[in-house]
């Protein structure tokens, strides 16, 4: 296995766990037929995306669904989704702690990498020079029930747990 493998493999595990107990839920809620509905619509949408099926065989699956079967698999790949997120989140949050405690360098993108290289680039001198000033806003579609991020992360915690 390669090292980078070897990083993504808690991210994987994370992922399966996730969209395994989101089948659980969905079997529990609405039955254990949807779920294999979904499932299914779920492999071919892989296969699809990996080039191994056309799309026929995908949008044959989807226009077959009476509205409530497709508001039950539009729901369980938003779920999917909003979880999956969670996961990469928990990850990105595991490495950052690994390449910390290896006293890594910083990361590019990162702010202790942008600090590191301000001086080499000349930009020392535009700081002092500078206004900085935080700007706070929200928008619309990032407001949440305080309940749901909750639930986000306790979910993020459990993951996260060694």
């Amino acid at each position: 296995m390669r090292p980078d493998e070897d990083k993504e493999q808690l991210l994987r595990e994370d992922r399966r766990l996730l969209g395994r107990l989101l089948g659980d839920v969905i079997a529990q809620q609405v039955g254990d037929e949807t779920r294999e509905r979904i499932e299914t619509i779920r492999q071919t949408a892989v296969r699809f995306r990996r080039a191994e099926s056309d799309k026929s065989e995908l949008e044959a699956q989807l226009d077959a669904l009476p509205i409530e079967e497709t508001l039950h698999v539009v729901r369980a790949f938003s779920y999917f989704s909003h979880l999956l997120n969670i996961a990469e989140d928990a990850h990105q949050n595991r490495r950052r702690h690994a390449y910390a405690q290896a006293d890594s360098p910083g990361r590019p993108g990162s702010l202790t990498y942008a600090l590191e290289h301000v001086q080499e680039k000349g930009i020392l001198d535009w700081f002092g020079r500078a206004r900085l000033s935080p700007v706070l806003t929200a928008h619309p579609t990032e407001v949440q029930r305080q309940s749901i991020l909750e639930c986000e992360r306790e979910i993020a915690r459990l993951i996260a747990l060694p």
